[in-house]
């Protein structure tokens, strides 16, 4: 990195590289930041933004690259070493002790009596105008108050570098501008801050500096002044050859007629994350939804599956309003979800995969005793029909590779037999091959005329499997793309809000 005139910047990364497993996350990364900025650091969802801030604040190490800070070569190989330095990362997901109050996990990692850090607290957040309650247990907080609490423990620790993942994407307008007058504030004293983003209004209302990334690396960076929207949108579009080979995938709608009744109706439906989203999607066809981290996709399709809370609004199957029903009888009048997080929420690790294939449909196999050869004969039928590469039904799951686990969790869902599948994020964490095996087996469910309402960050991924598009931002559908009007530049706009 060529230095500048003056002072040593407050901190640098150069050459950073990180992989995990074959997938190559930052490549070569050099990025510098000096006392009083706030550098924005934009990029689409998988771009490395959260990795390399996680480098810095010592939660990862990478395979190559160094840091410096005021002009020293540094190791911050654990968050003690980085919070030692200076650096405090405040993440878009809080993670609080729920069992312990405000004040208790505000004072956890500070070497100084909690009289003096509840004194300290109280007078920030009286700065900030923010209601928060010391007293509080933390499992009583909701998620946009458990954000406060993860700013205000960065703010506390009165870091030097403080980074800032996402740090508005649950807060209301008058508490994102208390923070933004306190980022403020903080510049004013020499702090230097990295603020990741996807909302581009916020880029130029508190950033002095931007840096885009894309793939793993920095494509634009510079001096707001000299970026508009337009130049941001531009460092955040693929390259020409892979933009066309998105596009260049071929899709077949496959509803019955043209005066095809919707398999699925969203009719003014309101939850946390989320408000007033209509969509309809019909049999044979897939709708895609695209958007960025925080747009409220999954909050959206956990809500109208019945793992989330509706407030508002409706939804109707094959014309049936099942609005409020549990997730037992969603899947039993055919809706059923893919979730995003397989591991957490969409496998059984440690069972086989026979045991995984029909789990959700033991209660019609069979009513006295385990059903062994039926649900053997399900299973070789999806074993055979989606080329699961297995040692045997009785392999344990975990033991299969994720692009194989997430063949089995499609086949145990299908074994309800839907009428509407929501797959949310269906290829993320598999490789190449496996994702070229998801497509074909999403245009098989399309064929057979199941309504498909596919969720994914990959804008390629739904320029090549999507026959209708909506966009999420802030919680809304912001835009519609129809047949013939999906194109990789508009449904980037339209996610960062730019349409």
């Amino acid at each position: 990195m060529v230095e500048q005139n003056g002072p040593a910047p407050l901190v640098e990364v150069e050459g950073m590289v990180k992989s995990f497993g074959e997938n190559a996350v930052l490549r070569d990364v050099s990025l510098a930041l000096r006392r009083s900025d706030v550098m924005a650091v934009v990029g689409g969802n998988g771009a490395g933004k959260s990795t390399l801030m996680k480098i810095l604040a010592g939660i990862y190490t990478p395979d190559k690259g160094s840091i410096r800070i005021e002009g020293s070569d540094v190791s911050l190989h654990t968050p003690s070493a980085a919070h030692a330095m200076g650096v405090y990362l405040v993440p878009q997901e809080p993670l609080l002790f729920p069992n312990m109050t405000v004040e208790e996990n505000l004072s956890l990692g500070l070497d100084e009596p909690r009289t003096d850090v509840r004194k300290r607290a109280v007078a920030l957040i009286k700065r900030l105008n923010w209601p928060l309650s010391m007293s509080r247990q933390a499992n009583s907080l909701s998620i946009a108050e458990q954000q406060l609490v993860e700013i205000l423990r960065g703010l506390l620790r009165s870091a030097k570098v403080l980074i800032l993942d996402e740090p508005t994407s649950s807060l209301t307008f008058a508490e994102i501008q208390s923070l933004f007058k306190l980022i403020k504030e903080l510049r004013a004293e020499g702090v230097g801050i990295f603020y990741i983003t996807h909302r581009l209004d916020e880029v130029f209302e508190i950033a002095t500096h931007v840096a885009i990334l894309r793939d793993g690396r920095v494509t634009l960076e510079g001096p707001v002044g000299g970026f508009t929207r337009e130049l941001l949108l531009q460092g955040l579009l693929p390259s020409e050859s892979r933009k066309g080979s998105a596009a260049a995938r071929t899709k077949t709608l496959h509803r019955n007629a043209p005066d095809a009744k919707p398999a699925l109706v969203l009719d003014r439906v309101s939850g946390y994350g989320f408000r007033d989203v209509s969509l309809s999607v019909y049999p044979g066809e897939v709708l895609g939804i695209a958007g960025v981290v925080g747009a409220g996709r999954t909050e959206l399709a956990e809500a109208v599956f019945g793992i989330g809370k509706l407030v508002g609004g409706r939804v109707l199957l094959d014309g049936a309003d099942i609005t409020g029903c549990g997730v037992r009888d969603a899947i039993r009048k055919g809706l059923n979800y893919i979730p995003e997080d397989r591991r957490r929420n969409g496998l059984f690790g440690a069972a086989s995969v026979r045991a995984n294939v029909t789990s959700a449909v033991l209660d019609t196999l069979g009513r006295v005793f385990l059903p062994v050869f039926r649900e053997r004969k399900l299973t070789s039928k999806y074993i055979e029909e989606f080329s699961i590469s297995t040692t045997g039904q009785e392999q344990s799951l975990g033991a299969l590779s994720g692009g194989n686990q997430q063949k089995v969790i499609i086949s145990r869902i299908l074994a309800t037999n839907p009428k509407v599948l929501i797959l949310d994020e269906p290829t993320r964490g598999i490789d190449a091959g496996a994702r070229g095996d998801v497509y074909r087996i999403i245009d098989a469910l399309k064929a057979e005329g199941l309504a498909v309402l596919l969720i994914s960050s990959d804008m390629e991924e739904i320029l090549a499997l999507s026959d209708r598009v909506v966009t999420m931002y802030n919680g809304a559908i912001n835009r519609e793309f129809g047949p013939g009007e999906i194109a990789l530049d508009g449904l980037m706009a339209a996610s960062f809000g730019v349409c």
